[in-house]
């Protein structure tokens, strides 16, 4: 069975860093375009990352400058270093994944979540 599988939450004070993982577990072919999302309480999941499998990535303004989104395709994990960490980062983070399947034969793209990671940034 497929699984992301997340880690590197924590609480950190303003200012600090955290570096998260996402590792994909079971056999796929493949993975696409991967991503980071986060969502904090009373708020909508909002996109803080994506990387193509080429290397191409994308960041919501709110993260630029601050975050890395990096992945390692030979091991299947997806990363995100959070540097300069603000109390507004505080959210639970969500990694996804388009992922290329071998079902019964034939190749398949589906699309999974991580079961999410908290973050807690204290002023």
């Amino acid at each position: 069975q497929v699984q992301l599988v997340e880690s590197g939450g924590g609480l950190v004070q303003a200012g600090g860093s955290l570096r998260l993982s996402c590792a994909v577990s079971g056999s796929i072919l493949s993975s696409n375009i991967m991503g980071w999302y986060r969502q904090a309480p009373g708020k909508q999941r909002e996109l803080v990352a994506s990387i193509t499998s080429g290397g191409s990535t994308n960041y919501a303004d709110s993260v630029k400058g601050r975050f890395t989104i990096s992945r390692d395709n030979a091991k299947n994990t997806m990363y995100l270093q959070m540097n300069s960490l603000k109390p507004e980062d505080t959210a639970d983070y969500y990694c996804n994944a388009d992922l290329w399947l071998n079902v019964a034969g034939t190749t398949r793209l589906h699309n999974y979540w991580g079961q999410g990671t908290q973050v807690t940034v204290s002023s």
